[in-house]
């Protein structure tokens, strides 16, 4: 098995990256966003259209997410950790399901996609993480867990398996970032 540099980049920015968001240090964004350039081109050639795609929205997302971590909290501070409110969910439990339909729609009708239902699921999930992550909503981690949990076979499947294994430590980043959001989350709730 050769390993593309391309793969390679995408690997070691993307841990890097998910390392710097679960300790809330804001250079995940621009290191992020060196991740979307390689991973677009990766995906893009492994026929996940969604996914390549995806990095595109990412990257300007990378932009409002770094403004929002360093300026987006009360009076133009520091943006704390957060816990999702019911309107939310409820929004994001409808672009949920109506983005992964309207994706698989798109990819079954104008793309060659061989797992269209799966590339527009992860690619929904992701979306909705990522705007949690911007928000610094500790539940934003959970939607990247349950995003993961499919991507490792899928990767598997479309024979990317460095990135495959990519994901199954992002999983791991996950669960640690879940643990010190939750913790900066319940210190911050404790009254002074």
């Amino acid at each position: 098995m050769q390993l593309s540099p391309i793969e390679v980049a995408g690997f070691v920015t993307g841990a890097l990256c998910v390392w710097l968001v679960a300790r809330q240090n804001p250079w995940n964004w621009p290191i992020g966003i060196a991740n979307n350039i390689a991973f677009l081109v990766l995906f893009w050639g492994s026929g996940l259209y969604a996914d390549s795609g995806l990095q595109i929205v990412y990257m300007a997302l990378a932009v409002y997410g770094w403004w929002a971590w360093v300026r987006g909290g009360e009076q133009h501070s520091t943006l704390r950790v957060s816990r999702t409110t019911g309107p939310q969910w409820l929004w994001l439990a409808v672009a949920g399901v109506l983005g992964t339909g309207l994706l698989h729609w798109v990819l079954v009708t104008f793309t060659e996609s061989t797992v269209p239902f799966w590339d527009a699921i992860t690619t929904v999930l992701s979306l909705l993480a990522t705007w949690g992550q911007a928000r610094k909503k500790v539940e934003c981690w959970w939607l990247w867990i349950a995003a993961d949990v499919i991507y490792v076979p899928l990767y598997a499947y479309k024979e990317l398996y460095l990135t495959a294994v990519l994901y199954v430590g992002f999983m791991v980043l996950c669960v640690l970032g879940l643990r010190n959001w939750t913790k900066d989350l319940k210190s911050d709730e404790v009254p002074a």
